[in-house]
Formats: C-alpha cells, sequence, structure tokens
C-alpha cells in the first residue's frame, strides 16, 4: 500500500493515544514506515478477539465457582496460556497438569506444586485457591 493509503481509522489505539507502526510504499517506490491510527476491520476482529477471550475467562470462573474445575483452569484461559503452554511454564507433562484441572486432585496438591502454579500465574498460593481474591 502506499504511504498516503496507511490507514487512519479510529480505534482503540487512538483513543490511548498510540500509532501502530505500518510499512508503506513512498513516492520512490521504496519501502518506509508510517505511523497508523487504526484500520477498522482490524479494530473489529480485535474486539472480537477480546470478546471471546473474556467469555472463555468468564465460563472457566463459573466452571471453578460451581467446583467442575479447579482454579489452574481459570487462570490458564485469564492469562490467556493454552494447556502446552502452562505446562511447559509450570515443567510438568500436559496430562499432568490436565489432571490438576479436576478440583478432587487440585485440592491434594503439595505446597510446592501450587508454588509452581502460582509463579506461573504470578498470584500468590491463597489466590490460587480463592479466585474471588483475584483481581481482575
Amino acid at each position: 500500500m502506499k504511504k498516503n493509503e496507511v490507514p487512519q481509522d479510529k480505534s482503540n489505539l487512538e483513543s490511548a493515544n498510540f500509532k501502530e507502526l505500518c510499512y508503506a510504499v513512498d513516492e520512490n517506490g521504496e519501502y518506509t514506515t508510517v505511523n497508523s491510527s487504526g484500520w477498522t476491520p482490524k479494530t473489529i476482529a480485535l474486539n472480537q478477539a477480546i470478546e471471546d477471550i473474556n467469555e472463555r475467562v468468564a465460563a472457566a470462573k463459573n466452571r471453578v465457582l460451581n467446583n467442575d474445575v479447579s482454579p489452574i483452569e481459570y487462570y490458564m484461559e485469564y492469562h490467556k496460556m493454552d494447556l502446552g503452554i502452562l505446562s511447559s511454564y509450570v515443567g510438568m507433562w500436559q496430562w499432568r497438569v490436565k489432571r490438576h484441572f479436576k478440583p478432587n486432585v487440585f485440592k491434594r496438591l503439595s505446597t510446592k506444586t501450587l508454588r509452581k502454579y502460582a509463579d506461573a500465574f504470578d498470584v500468590s498460593i491463597e489466590q490460587l485457591k480463592n479466585i474471588e481474591l483475584h483481581e481482575n
């Protein structure tokens, strides 16, 4: 796209007084960088993705409060992780982390194991055990 065609639509970037760096072609046909305040299709897609994430976090929170899953699932969703990422952060096999999603298994975890999860989620062990203490 040409330098003068870089979108300057209203977006979340503009409201936060940020600009996105884009590449464009200048008058000489060479690539250059241009600041953009946003592009409506991209803003719509990002807002939809954020909405989907928020719905997943809320659903996970409800499952924890209903004692269907352990708080690990909630924090994993809240921090936009998947099972593979979380297992690598805590240094455990994926099947083992998934097993810790079960409330009865979670309640028997050692302090050492809980510390690994708490460190991965940057929360205290108390917050890990009780998501109502977690500040969103």
